[in-house]
């Protein structure tokens, strides 16, 4: 008697496996996992355990016009992590799902600072019973090109990437072995990078030239840079920050020249970008910062030159900006920095209601609008960078004139910052930017 032999074909992403025939699979990428026990579900059932970052993809399919719901049903341990998926559920359209996102994060355990007039990174370890930060040996580093400016961590805390200013250059570092090595020779980018952001899958980089009014994209393989075609893209003028949406289909980019934020969509499988419809979208004057709620639902906008923050409700569809009724909200002073907290109930801005301040607004669950919760905190002088660690337990933020970072313990249910023990930690000249992963 003949054996009956299966037959696997791919056409278009149609999954076609003995009784998968007419389905279509489901799958996307897992970042930052550290931990085991990851256990992920389609529609409630057909449970995967992703043990490694990278690609995964259920085993069954699904019928074209049928739905998806990708959710976390074990999240990992030892280490104790919270994963996220974003772009979890729809219809099936006659293709496989291969776009999902699952964001894995912990407690915060290193940070870094990009010190403009030093050329020097500093590193740091994590107290994670206080917040407080460790000097790692070494600390700072010689960074391989001059004026660093910005810097950003990959989702899954394996590189570092540098914005180097005045030498027109992204450095690369491996910092898995819980110090800097340079990966290669510094990227060539735009005139005048003046920030840079990884994409959540963890497969492209961008910087904005803040000289060149342009931004420079690139593919990422094991942390070397490859332009990718197109690369630059023509922005607005004076680009001065970069942010990509939670869900990874976005790239925003904030015009301190002409007081706007380009808005792209980015091609998952390629990287390239495209403008959106609408785009650019108007600001307050001198755009500085942006940073979008974990629901991708807000954006907010520090306008440095404004005096103000700029309130927006986030279309997840299409991108698009919409700005909140009374936007923008007023500081009294200069924001140079937003930061939105992990679980989206607070934005923290640098440098508001008074100089040289630190201040939390509640978002407004029904519309996104800000509101001033408790009272501002002191930092140091001129803070100009504020970031949380994953947790959201700790506030991190530069002090560029003080050569310093202040640490803050969050108040999770307030948004009430309250300095740690050893407040502020020595940085290297002029720490412009700050990082945690």
């Amino acid at each position: 008697m003949k054996k009956l032999a299966w037959i696997v074909i791919t056409v278009a992403g149609l999954s076609v496996l003995g009784c998968n025939l007419g389905k279509y699979t489901v799958g996307g990428t897992v970042t930052g996992l550290a931990g085991a026990g990851l256990v992920l579900q389609d529609n409630s059932g057909d449970n995967l355990s992703p043990d490694t970052n990278g690609p995964f993809t259920f085993r069954s399919g699904i019928k074209n016009g049928d739905a998806y719901s990708v959710t976390v049903a074990t999240q990992p341990s030892n280490p104790t992590q919270t994963c996220t998926v974003h772009n979890g559920s729809g219809t099936i359209d006659k293709a496989a799902i291969t776009h999902v996102i699952v964001s894995c994060t912990q407690a915060g355990r290193a940070v870094f600072t990009a010190n403009q007039l030093s050329n020097s990174l500093s590193a740091y370890g994590i107290d994670t019973s206080t917040g407080e930060l460790i000097p790692v040996t070494g600390s700072p580093f010689a960074d391989s090109g001059t004026a660093p400016v910005a810097l950003t961590v990959d989702p899954n805390g394996i590189y570092l990437y540098v914005a180097n200013n005045t030498s027109n250059t992204v450095s690369v570092y491996n910092i898995s072995t819980g110090t800097l090595t340079l990966v290669a020779q510094p990227t060539a980018t735009g005139s005048g990078p003046d920030a840079v952001v990884v994409d959540p899958t963890d497969n492209y980089l961008y910087v904005a030239n803040f000289s060149a009014d342009s931004v420079s994209a690139y593919s990422i393989a094991n942390g070397v840079l490859t332009a990718l075609a197109g690369s630059p893209y023509a922005v607005g003028s004076e680009p001065t920050a970069v942010k990509v949406d939670p869900n990874g289909n976005f790239l925003y980019v904030t015009n301190f020249g002409d007081a706007s934020v380009s808005v792209f969509a980015i091609d998952p499988d390629t990287g390239l970008l495209t403008a959106i419809s609408g785009s650019p979208f108007a600001t307050g004057t001198g755009p500085v910062s942006i940073a979008i709620d974990p629901t991708d639902t807000f954006a907010y906008v520090a306008n440095e030159a404004g005096d103000s923050i700029s309130e927006y409700s986030l279309n997840a569809t299409t991108g698009a900006l919409t700005a909140v009724s009374g936007s923008p909200l007023g500081t009294g002073s200069n924001p140079e920095s937003l930061t939105v907290d992990p679980a989206g109930r607070f934005v923290y801005a640098a440098n508001v209601t008074a100089v040289n301040h630190v201040t939390a607004y509640s978002i407004t669950p029904s519309t996104g609008a800000l509101i001033l919760s408790g009272s501002p905190t002191v930092a140091g002088t001129l803070p100009v960078s504020v970031v949380l660690d994953p947790s959201g337990l700790y506030a991190y933020v530069a002090n560029d004139n003080s050569n310093d970072i202040s640490v803050y313990s969050v108040d999770v249910t307030t948004g009430a910052l309250t300095a740690v023990g050893l407040s502020p930690f020595a940085a290297g000249d002029e720490p412009r930017a700050i990082a945690v992963y």
